[in-house]
């Protein structure tokens, strides 16, 4: 009994600390998208030859402390790091990469981390910045940078997340299973691709630290807990660069997801204009159930899917009252066939390029599932 008030008051005490991210972040849009524009000037500047573009991002005497063989300690003026991205046409990509990974604001100081991709180089580094904020505008006056090997290509994989931290109306505790968020992370990763999160509101993911389990010191995963902690909003996606998406589950899956027009709207943009790889697992099947097809008929109807069915859950229970609609019943609605296999074994059905997974054991397997599918470039257009 103990132990359950524990769990169920480490529950409460992160929905309070989320709802706290997400007032602070909100604070801190301003700020933060300005920063934001700035390294989008340097990742857009140096990746597509724009050296204008790329000289706004940084003051006139900011210096650049690099690296290159046989010398450790090698600074760099403005100009000159600008004068390498002016030799290429301008516009053309230069096989760079880019994506900030973290943002830390004190006052009118900032530092970034960035991730730049070479793919090209079978290359990654790792840009550390220090920004001021000088005449109102936020200006790159440091910059670092490491190198290491990567096989990382640049494509990327969007995981789809409830904002809410409710069931429902009620104010029972609800949130992302941590479990399904790691274990396709690393799967994701390791095969090379890049994973963004979006949520319908943005900023923190609710995220059920009593589901965390073996994965618990992953919350002190900087990287992945930054991302997790400012998502998207759907309006900031830009769908033409996914190949993949990714619903996760947990209990709030079922709320605020399915109904979202933005995100059916990516999702298909995903599946039918860019023959990617729409898949879901748990209950973040719930997210598949109102996707149609360019045609109107459902992206689930004719298909075997699998997710988190009602009978797996305790029906009884305050929060299955308030379920907006049940699983498989939906699927089955749609004309969905809905499979499951014993309720404590992973389990993952594909059929063409829809993925799913029965529940939080099923997740590095749908990952994986999925990576497959993108790697047999004749099965990109299956339906």
């Amino acid at each position: 009994m103990y132990t359950f008030r524990l769990l169920r008051c480490l529950v409460l005490l992160l929905a309070g600390l989320t709802a706290v991210a997400h007032a602070r972040a909100a604070d801190e849009d301003p700020e933060r998208a300005a920063i934001t524009r700035t390294l989008t000037d340097y990742i857009d500047g140096s990746g597509q030859a724009r050296p204008e573009q790329l000289r706004r991002a940084f003051h006139p005497d900011a210096r650049l402390l690099l690296s290159r063989p046989g010398t450790a300690y090698w600074p760099v003026g403005v100009d000159e790091y600008v004068g390498w991205f002016s030799g290429a046409k301008a516009g053309q990509p230069t096989g760079r990469i880019g994506k900030v990974l973290s943002i830390d604001v004190e006052g009118d100081t900032a530092t970034v981390k960035a991730e730049i991709l070479m793919p090209g180089q079978g290359a990654r580094f790792i840009d550390l910045f220090l920004l001021r904020k000088l005449d109102a505008e936020w200006k790159i006056v440091a910059k670092t940078a490491t190198r290491e090997p990567s096989q990382r290509s640049g494509e990327r994989v969007l995981f789809v997340l409830s904002s809410s931290q409710f069931h429902g109306a009620s104010k029972l505790p609800a949130g992302v299973s941590f479990g399904e968020v790691v274990e396709a992370w690393d799967a994701f990763l390791a095969a090379g691709l890049t994973v963004d999160f979006v949520t319908p509101e943005g900023n923190a993911a609710p995220i059920n630290v009593t589901e965390a389990g073996e994965f618990r010191s992953r919350l002190y995963d900087a990287d992945l807990m930054y991302a997790l902690g400012h998502t998207y909003t759907p309006a900031q996606i830009d769908p033409a660069r996914y190949r993949a998406v990714y619903f996760v589950g947990g209990s709030n899956a079922i709320y605020g997801v399915p109904e979202n027009t933005q995100l059916q709207n990516i999702a298909m943009h995903v599946y039918e204009r860019n023959g990617g790889v729409v898949s879901a697992v748990c209950h973040g099947t719930a997210g598949l159930v109102n996707l149609k097809l360019s045609d109107g008929k459902y992206l689930i109807g004719g298909k075997r899917v699998s997710g988190y069915p009602e009978e797996f859950e305790r029906q009884d229970a305050a929060y299955f009252k308030e379920f907006p609609f049940l699983i498989r019943q939906t699927v089955e609605s749609r004309g969905g066939t809905f499979l499951t296999s014993a309720r404590d074994k992973g389990y993952v059905v594909v059929d063409g390029r829809l993925v799913t997974g029965q529940n939080y054991l099923s997740a590095k397997q749908v990952a994986g599932a999925v990576v497959d599918i993108l790697r047999r470039p004749d099965d990109r257009q299956a339906k």
